[in-house]
């Protein structure tokens, strides 16, 4: 078949992709989850197993989990328009395989951080591939509504790996039962995308073929250029790629500090296990409605709202001290989260032109999950000099300056 009949039996549109679409957000829940088995599991894990006492070497395993995977996201990118989005997401899920494995049985807390170097190299090139290719097979107009879809399901995932991984460890014991979850979630995951998954970049092309007068002048940018586009230059773009490394940091904050606090102030494994599932289970399902809101409404006052709202669902957690004060600061987390990263993406899809968005995604995302480590860092180095209250206080203010930093600096990237 030639390459123009191929073209012009390519349609742009969940809709018109639903078959595809569909399996990849059911893919994207199996990413997900493999980051929810460890989330209320590692932090108790380091104390109790490890011996591990000072905050920034339990925090350690996010730090390297957030530099590998944004690191990752970059290549991700570059790799799927070089190379096809299906070979990049297989190759995530075989670099995954051993990672519950290495969990199980680490006999030392070196091994855990393995086993983190891995699954932040999966996460980014797993997750990246399937943003990029739900933007592939969505199009323009329904951009938002897509990014909500698979951050749906790939947050609620991590929520219910969260809670199920609490439970688990709370009947039996920390290792190494949790972690036979993880293994169905790899194995589900890689036969899926094997089996299943096609090849998306055609979309892009297509896209692109036919792309607004608008952004013509964009087409033709070396990967330097679009780094730093990305990054600094462009005030869309750059604005953008700020509050996603903020949004990150207070998760990073949130996944490695929030556990160890709430087991000082009294809460038992399996409570720690539901305020863990709470916060990503609001940011998940409230995906479902953010992305296409933000399709109607437009990006920029969501991220604002959102990055305001995260920035006051920390400070409820910092001034509570009982198990529904916690709930209450999670679900505002949550809802403010939920507001922020699906619109994140779709005002990245809304600026760069199809030619160069796989790049300039994964450099948003690069941006993005460095937060991961720069939070659980910071966030570790405050609550052991200052304490749990401090950390908490100070990750709240960065929050509330980057969305400052939306109101002053980004402009509307939604076109009419």
């Amino acid at each position: 078949m030639s390459s123009k009949s191929k073209t012009s039996k390519i349609q742009l549109g969940i809709r018109e992709n639903l078959a595809q679409f569909s399996l990849l957000v059911l893919v994207n829940a199996f990413v997900g989850a493999m980051v929810g088995m460890e989330r209320s599991i590692l932090p108790p894990m380091a104390e109790e197993e490890f011996g591990l006492a000072v905050r920034t070497a339990i925090l350690s395993f996010i730090a390297v989990f957030g530099l590998v995977k944004a690191a990752t996201n970059y290549f991700a990118g570059r790799l799927g328009d070089a190379f096809g989005r299906k070979s990049v997401l297989i190759g995530g899920w075989l670099v995954a395989v051993p990672v519950p494995f290495l969990l199980m049985w680490a006999p030392t807390w070196g091994w855990v951080i393995f086993a983190n170097v891995l699954l932040g190299a999966s996460q980014g090139l797993t997750w990246s591939t399937t943003v990029i290719m739900k933007i592939d097979l969505a199009g323009p107009n329904k951009r938002g509504l897509a990014m909500g879809l698979n951050e749906f399901a790939g947050y609620f995932a991590v929520a219910g790996a969260a809670l199920a991984t609490g439970w688990v460890a709370s009947e039996w014991g920390l290792r190494p039962e949790p972690f036979y979850l993880g293994v169905g979630f790899v194995a589900l995951g890689l036969l899926l995308s094997v089996t299943l998954v096609r090849e998306t970049k055609a979309h892009a092309d297509y896209e692109a073929a036919h792309h607004a007068d608008h952004l013509a002048d964009r087409e033709s940018l070396s990967q330097s250029e679009v780094f730093k586009r990305t990054s600094f230059t462009d005030p869309d773009l750059s604005s953008t790629s700020q509050a996603g490394l903020v949004n990150n940091l207070n998760d990073g904050m949130a996944w490695g500090l929030f556990p160890l606090y709430f087991a000082a102030a009294g809460m038992n494994i399996e409570q720690i296990g539901w305020l863990a599932a709470i916060y990503p289970a609001v940011w998940g399902i409230g995906q479902l409605f953010t992305g296409a809101w933000s399709d109607t409404v437009g990006r920029k006052w969501l991220i604002v709202a959102g990055m305001f709202i995260q920035a006051g669902g920390i400070a409820v957690t910092a001034l509570s001290g009982e198990f529904w004060g916690f709930a209450a600061g999670a679900v505002l987390l949550g809802a403010g989260t939920a507001l922020v990263y699906p619109t994140l993406l779709a005002a990245i899809g809304d600026v760069a032109h199809p030619s160069w968005r796989a790049s300039s995604v994964g450099i948003y995302r690069l941006w993005r999950d460095s937060g991961y480590a720069v939070g659980a860092l910071l966030a570790g180095a405050v609550a052991d000099t200052l304490g749990f209250e401090w950390a908490l206080w100070l990750i709240a203010g960065l929050t509330a300056v980057s969305g400052f930093v939306v109101v002053f600096r980004m402009r509307e990237t939604l076109r009419s």
